[in-house]
């Protein structure tokens, strides 16, 4: 397709699409201050508290590892929805994928388990690709009858694989509700840097042991498929903002009538941002399968969920599914490893957040939102100042409440694409 395609689309598409909805958008250098103002909150909250573990690398190497399947997730929602297919069923091929790389992990080792969720990922987006796309029906009503498929694909082919009496799999250790156990993939390191930031966090130094412990845990015992992960958010960038096929592609999104006018074959494009949203969302699953070392029923729970909040939070963009997925994983890391006393020390966090946000909306105009921040500002001070720790349920709803909260204070800065989860029929523009 020429360059003059390419532009004539981009301008049929531009009134639609022009900044969008004609936010600003946000700039490197204010997103490095938001960094470093982050960086400065937590190392203040550190050392008011005592709650040391809030910038320590492992807390930081679990948060990493709790985000990427949620990543995953996220991005293959957005490949989709981007497209215009609304896709419910993240959490259907995430089992499937899951499923897919146990299956295959204890028999070829844990690459070949990544490819096999690969497919087993992709295979239940052509599923809904073909639903969606070619027969018309409700994209939300495919998704989910997708993930209420892939429970009972994979609970049944888990009975007849892994637990059948007698079998080889079962011989090896497998049952009806896991598979054999597979071998590990190993990590990466950065020689040298991982123990030098170790000298430097461990001595607790304001902002200066902090940012060590944070590197640290980005630059040691780094899975494999992490660094694949981050590999895929890059190249979804450079795919669909820096190329034709991805103006194309979220051409589908936007206004599919205006694409196929100027001779964009919409069906290919749904079905190819489909496929490949499985594909992300069942290496999603086998990320969780391989990090156990064999698959278990209920692997996922409900991170496909997640992942689709994390694409909306992040305003269908890699980075900011990128920067949702890390938040959540933090906060999930956060429960597990440390439990009451360290999400005590972030209702301190949340009530500045809180008055800064309340401040801010008063500036604005909008004294009633202000008036709300406020008090829940003094109501989570109150909490903080009269007691050492908080609930386990609490503890254990953080990472959803903390979801919830982003998406209702970004909710009016979010723009999802115009065609988004709208049916569409070869020729209705005639």
């Amino acid at each position: 397709m020429s360059t003059t395609f390419t532009s004539g689309l981009a301008d049929r598409l531009s009134g639609k699409n022009k900044g969008d909805g004609g936010k600003r958008k946000l700039s490197y250098p204010v997103i490095m201050l938001g960094v470093a103002g982050a960086l400065i909150l937590l190392s203040a909250l550190r050392a008011i508290t005592g709650a040391n573990d809030l910038t320590g690398s492992g807390q930081f190497g679990s948060a990493l590892a709790a985000a990427v399947p949620i990543g995953l997730a996220g991005l293959g929602g957005l490949w989709s929805e981007r497209a215009g297919v609304v896709n419910i069923g993240l959490e259907g091929m995430m089992m499937l994928g899951a499923f897919s790389a146990g299956w295959m992990g204890w028999q070829h080792g844990p690459w070949v388990a990544a490819a096999a969720g690969v497919v087993g990922g992709a295979l239940g987006g052509l599923l809904h690709a073909i639903a969606t796309v070619t027969f018309n029906v409700d994209h939300i009503i495919s998704g989910v009858a997708m993930n209420i498929l892939a429970l009972g694909i994979t609970q049944y082919f888990a009975k007849l694989w892994f637990g059948a009496e007698g079998s080889a799999a079962q011989q090896a250790g497998g049952n009806d509700k896991q598979s054999p156990v597979m071998s590990n993939m190993g990590d990466f390191s950065i020689p040298g840097l991982a123990d030098w930031l170790h000298d430097v966090e461990k001595h607790h130094w304001f902002l200066v042991s902090d940012a060590a412990g944070i590197v640290r845990g980005f630059v040691s015992e780094v899975d494999w498929l992490t660094i694949v992960a981050a590999l895929l958010f890059v190249g979804t960038f450079f795919v669909l903002w820096r190329s034709a096929f991805g103006l194309r592609l979220r051409s589908c999104g936007e206004s599919p009538v205006a694409a196929e006018s100027l001779g964009v074959n919409v069906y290919t494009y749904k079905y190819a941002a489909v496929v490949v949203s499985g594909a992300l969302a069942g290496l999603g699953g086998a990320f969780l399968a391989i990090g156990t070392h064999m698959y278990s029923d209920g692997q996922t729970g409900g991170r496909g969920y997640i992942g689709l909040a994390t694409m909306i939070s992040g305003n269908w963009r890699p980075g900011g599914v990128a920067m949702s997925a890390g938040l959540f994983g933090f906060m999930d890391s956060l429960q597990l490893r440390s439990g009451g006393p360290t999400v005590h020390a972030l209702l301190l966090l949340i009530a500045v957040l809180l008055v800064g946000l309340a401040v801010f909306r008063y500036r604005g105009g909008k004294v009633k939102a202000a008036g709300v921040a406020a008090v829940v500002a003094v109501a989570l001070f109150v909490w903080f100042s009269l007691t050492d720790t908080v609930p386990l349920e609490f503890v254990d709803a953080t990472p959803y409440v903390v979801t919830l909260l982003v998406l209702s204070l970004f909710s009016q800065r979010l723009r999802m694409p115009k065609a988004d989860g709208k049916p569409y029929r070869k020729g209705q523009g005639k």
